[in-house]
């Protein structure tokens, strides 16, 4: 019972970076709401791993967290350089 109320916070949760990245029209803010639900989502996965008792879903979750947001931040930091050249 009492995961089942934390996930749905934490989806609820979610929910504010996608309402910010569809109401923003600036690419580096869409890019910041991105990595923020990417790593709201790998921190759900791995609440869910735990609770499955499966470690090989905590491993592909613990690498989203440390290498997914990376990328993108990169990817970001590349667009935004483009736009002021």
């Amino acid at each position: 019972m009492n995961l089942e109320i934390v996930l749905i916070a934490m989806i609820v949760a979610l929910l504010i970076p996608i309402y910010e990245a569809w109401k923003t029209d600036d690419t580096w803010q869409k890019m910041l709401a991105f990595g923020s639900i990417s790593s709201k989502g790998a921190i759900m996965i791995l609440l869910v791993s735990v609770a499955r008792d499966d470690w090989m879903i905590g491993v592909v979750a613990a690498i989203m967290l440390s290498v997914g947001n990376a990328g993108l931040m990169l990817l970001a930091h590349i667009l935004r350089r483009l736009s002021e050249a």
